[in-house]
């Protein structure tokens, strides 16, 4: 049976729960709800099982903190013995507009501490999915950017494009990188920006 190693990236606890830092703990847990998969303490994780036509899915939410997310990867994908062509990565991306997304196969981590570090252990060779989260913040704010909540508006803003990341899992596991690249990237360049005060 094909393995798949599905990684959302964020931080712990109730303190950061709703950060847009933790978009990718977002998008894990819709794809869970959606599989009725439930997620439990593990090594390096939070790790949820769930099958999909016949391949087997491991979705792991790493108990790391941000910097150290390698570590579970790593662990995750040799514990399972996981062809690290079978990985995808879903992380949150300043560089993005707050509801736009973007898969790629491989590339660099964009000053990102979470897939850095994945890079760090693994090399590049890997897919990953970002999630836009937008940039407006003060030079030196990014720090208190990512770790801040969202806000309700926010949140409904940015519902459909994990909607869609959901949907975007399941093709990258049944389909493959590059359809999935070529069917849903061009939808994820069109997102919407909340209406300022």
């Amino acid at each position: 049976m094909d393995k798949y190693l599905i990684v959302g990236l964020g931080n712990p606890g109730d303190e950061y729960a709703l950060t847009r830092h933790n978009t990718g703990f977002m998008v894990l847990d819709a794809f869970a709800k959606a599989s009725n998969a439930v997620f439990s303490d593990r090594r390096y994780g939070f790790v949820a099982e769930a099958s999909l036509r016949g391949r087997k899915l491991f979705l792991l939410k790493p108990t790391t903190y941000m910097n150290l997310s390698g570590n579970a990867v790593r662990y995750w994908l040799n514990h399972e013995n996981i062809d690290q062509q079978h990985l995808l990565v879903v992380s949150d991306d300043v560089a993005l507009p707050l509801g736009a997304f973007r898969l790629k196969a491989n590339g660099s981590n964009g000053g990102h501490n979470g897939l850095g570090h994945i890079q760090q252990l693994i090399g590049q060779q890997y897919a990953r999915l970002r999630m836009g989260i937008g940039a407006d913040y003060r030079q030196g704010g990014q720090i208190d950017w990512v770790l801040g909540q969202y806000s309700q508006e926010e949140l409904d803003l940015l519902q459909p494009s994990i909607d869609t990341a959901v949907k975007m899992i399941e093709s990258f596991v049944l389909a493959g990188i590059d359809i999935t690249m070529n069917q849903y990237n061009k939808l994820g360049k069109k997102p919407c920006q909340p209406k300022q005060e």
